[in-house]
């Protein structure tokens, strides 16, 4: 009779799992596709870059007229508003040549993907027909699900990052040397990372998870944050000029 009674216990939690199951499947976000989290960080970097699209040549309509030092391409680009730190106004970009007094996207991290999509489509921004369905997807999706709180590991006074320049070393001569050389002066044409690295740290570390637009570079963000950081330490101690 006891083990009837056992039985039937078993029975009811089995029964009351199953029920239960698909409310915890709901409640529990899948996975970001980190691949898809960096081309969302590279578009955000340079969307036309990255979907081999015309420069544009007039300056975004959206623009602030208080800001002269930009124009062109370089206003239709969402870091130039909104920061390589995603904090805009409230962030690196509170000052200097970018600054728009643009809020920043923080706020949407945890968000709705659909949501900032519409966001990016409406007259404000104007991007609607200027990508396809996946693009705007992906960089829907890193401003909902790939920020990193730069507050955390770069200091904003110092510009310094705070990572393990020993480690860093190693994981630059194993992961970065063989294109950027042991110096980080390559390949020609790009910034010197000593000098991008101190004067830019938040790009710098956008560039090392995300990867950078219209180039082969890989993207390191699927590999344990603390990697990028411990890499974006050690590219300080590199030459500047």
């Amino acid at each position: 009779m006891e083990s009837i009674k056992v039985s039937l216990r078993m029975l009811t939690i089995l029964a009351v799992s199953v029920l239960a199951l698909p409310a915890l499947l709901a409640a529990t976000p899948a996975s970001a596709d980190e691949g898809a989290l960096a081309r969302g960080g590279k578009l955000y970097d340079k969307w036309f870059k990255v979907i081999k699209a015309p420069k544009p040549a007039d300056t975004h309509k959206s623009w602030p007229a208080s800001n002269t030092r930009k124009k062109g391409n370089a206003t239709h680009r969402c870091k130039s508003c909104h920061g390589w730190d995603t904090l805009g106004k409230d962030g690196a970009y509170g000052s200097g040549s970018y600054k728009t007094g643009i809020p920043g996207v923080r706020k949407y991290m945890g968000g709705s993907a659909a949501d900032v999509v519409a966001i990016m489509k409406d007259e404000t921004h104007g991007f609607g027909g200027k990508m396809g369905d996946a693009d705007f997807n992906d960089l829907a999706m890193f401003v909902t699900k790939g920020q990193i709180d730069t507050t955390k590991y770069i200091d904003s006074k110092t510009k310094k990052i705070l990572g393990d320049v020993g480690k860093g070393k190693d994981y630059f001569g194993t992961l970065c040397m063989n294109c950027h050389g042991a110096d980080g002066k390559m390949p020609k044409g790009i910034e010197q990372l000593g000098k991008l690295s101190n004067a830019n740290p938040w790009e710098a570390m956008h560039k090392i998870l995300n990867g950078q637009p219209g180039e082969d570079m890989p993207a390191l963000r699927a590999l344990p944050l603390q990697v990028s950081v411990d890499i974006g330490s050690y590219l300080q101690t590199l030459p500047k000029d």
